[in-house]
């Protein structure tokens, strides 16, 4: 009998799972401070998906031990979730580490993640694009808050954040007295540079991307419609309503729209996932003024995969993909592009 090459795969493969995890709440810190880091029973589903198709899985937490941990394992392929700490390229943390150790990971690499975080760098890029979104202004600590050149209502927010974070109950402003007084709120909670944008009175809309280049796939838009508004009377998608989202909103998809803005929401998503440079997965948030025009908010391509809570796999199980076929699906996707053999059910 042959003896088998040293160089082909025995077992199957291993999948790292990369993740920052939710731990005890400081009382110093905002209520929303640990907003976009993850449960472990997220970790937990994610392995569980993975391990159904006979890959091995190893979970590993991005601290800073992370380095240690990748060199021994050495994962053939990571499944980053990990959303990093502090600054506006936490995000590039983990991505940028697993290119140091030549490990291939699923999703966009450090480059796109920071430039998607970053809400006005990524405005000013899609701009170029042609691609419309609400005016909007950055202000950093310190500066002065001027709002020259926007209309009023408009909506403060950090501009490097995300799953809302930062994103206040009171959070809009109809007066330049209450805008710096927002503004400063802000400053004084979280510390880093805010955006301000346009309040776009109209319907909201995300739509998630599964895939890569011309042939990813977009599900359809999926509508939120809000039972109550917040003060002020405006519809915002803040961290209080993704909190007890059924009190204030509910998921439609389909939503009631023409076949001609479902079709622009599709173009749109697809547009900006490909001008960002995004891979493997993404969610993309759109408002749709009273005009029917489509205005771009921001888009997340590391977004939350909670079962059964999270919007994008949601957003995947209202066009008939399961929570365990969206996993494999943004894992075999990573392995395509990084050539990997999952060696499935071996």
């Amino acid at each position: 009998m042959d003896q088998q090459s040293d160089d082909v795969p025995l077992g199957p493969a291993l999948v790292g799972v990369v993740y920052n995890l939710k731990h005890a709440e400081n009382p110093d810190r905002p209520a929303d401070d640990q907003a976009e880091y993850d449960s472990i029973d997220t970790v937990l589903a994610i392995e569980a998906a993975i391990r159904l198709h006979g890959i091995d899985t190893v979970r590993l937490e991005a601290d800073e031990h992370l380095a240690q941990k990748l060199a021994e394992y050495h994962p053939d392929l990571a499944f980053n979730i990990a959303e990093g700490h502090g600054g506006r390229g936490r995000e590039a943390q983990a991505p940028a580490l697993l290119s140091l150790l030549n490990i291939p990971f699923t999703g966009s690499d450090e480059t796109t993640l920071c430039l998607a975080l970053d809400k006005a760098l990524c405005k000013r890029l899609l701009a170029t694009y042609h691609i419309r979104t609400p005016r909007y202004r950055v202000f950093a600590p310190g500066a002065p808050v001027r709002a020259a050149g926007l209309r009023f209502p408009v909506i403060v927010k950090p501009n490097a954040e995300g799953s809302s974070k930062g994103i206040l109950d009171a959070c809009v402003a109809e007066t330049p007295a209450k805008l710096r007084a927002l503004v400063d709120e802000s400053f004084k909670r979280y510390h880093a540079p805010v955006l301000v944008e346009e309040y776009i009175e109209g319907r909201e809309f995300t739509v998630g991307v599964l895939g890569n280049g011309l042939s990813a796939r977009v599900f359809q838009p999926m509508e939120i419609v809000y039972h109550h508004t917040s003060e002020g009377g405006y519809r915002v998608y803040n961290y209080t309503v993704k909190l007890t989202y059924e009190k204030y909103v509910e998921y439609r998809c389909p939503a009631a729209i023409s076949p001609a803005l479902e079709q622009a929401l599709v173009d749109a998503a697809r547009r900006v996932f490909l001008a960002l440079g995004c891979l493997d997965l993404a969610r993309v948030d759109f408002r749709v003024d009273g005009e029917g025009r489509v205005y771009f908010i921001e888009i997340n391509p590391l977004p939350g995969l909670a079962p059964h809570y999270s919007d994008y796999p949601m957003l995947a199980e209202f066009s008939g993909l399961s929570y365990d076929e969206l996993i494999m699906g943004v894992l075999r996707e990573g392995a395509a592009r990084n050539g990997v053999d999952l060696r499935e059910g071996r």
